[in-house]
């Protein structure tokens, strides 16, 4: 069985073709770039790069996974949109799989089996936030939440806790003041198509078409006052 994974959630691009066998996922070909714009222009040529390094035609493709969000309410359409259109072009079915998860599974592969909270800066003094298990992205303990800083610094209670991502030393200064014993790592840490793929081999397909996971209501918003009337 193969899998067709991308991300375009947050600060980076990523695709990756794996093959599920026997249990096992077994990565045939990534790519993963790191910029803050342009995911719309780089991801399609990024997914037709993997699969051509994977020699493998899109009627190949079983499943096709990607990040719901939270993340950047533009990057987090344009995943979603992709996988969406790829679907119903090829009949594969389709896995999401929140972006805080896959940056869980991607951390577990550098740190082994912790417990851990993904904290990801969301500006306004507000962070991306969920509690996973030793299990990494497929053990999560809370659903994803929008939380102030000072809330983060609870996830996990009275307990020592690894935090990770660009929130993740923000985040354990509030905590230590609070008296908790916190390891800050992996401040770079992004959503990677790799985690995603190993991730989408346990994970059951979608019934529904995948949508965006929004924690947030965009920053955008229609004009009022104008002199024809917004519906």
């Amino acid at each position: 069985m193969h899998i067709l994974a991308f991300d375009t959630c947050f600060d980076g691009c990523s695709a990756c073709v794996a093959e599920l066998r026997g249990g096992a996922v077994s990565v045939r070909s990534s790519l993963l770039e790191r910029f803050e714009t342009g995911h719309a222009e780089r991801l399609i040529p990024m997914i037709g790069e993997v699969m051509a390094k994977a020699d493998l035609g899109f009627h190949q493709i079983d499943r096709i996974a990607a990040t719901t969000g939270p993340g950047t309410f533009t990057g987090t359409r344009i995943a979603i949109a992709a996988a969406r259109s790829l679907a119903l072009a090829t009949g594969a079915g389709t896995i999401g799989a929140s972006s805080l998860a896959v940056m869980a599974e991607a951390a577990r592969a550098k740190i082994g089996d912790k417990p851990l909270a993904v904290v990801v800066d969301a500006r306004r003094g507000e962070v991306y936030a969920q509690l996973f298990g030793a299990g990494g992205g497929a053990d999560a303990v809370t659903a994803p939440m929008l939380l102030s800083l000072d809330d983060a610094a609870g996830l996990g209670g009275s307990e020592p806790i690894v935090l990770v991502g660009s929130a993740s030393r923000a985040v354990a200064e509030i905590a230590v003041l609070k008296g908790r014993v916190v390891y800050p790592t992996l401040p770079d840490l992004i959503p990677d198509a790799v985690a995603l793929a190993h991730l989408a081999g346990s994970l059951p397909l979608s019934e529904v078409p995948l949508s965006p996971l929004y924690l947030r209501p965009p920053d955008a918003k229609p004009q009022d006052g104008k002199a024809v009337a917004r519906a």
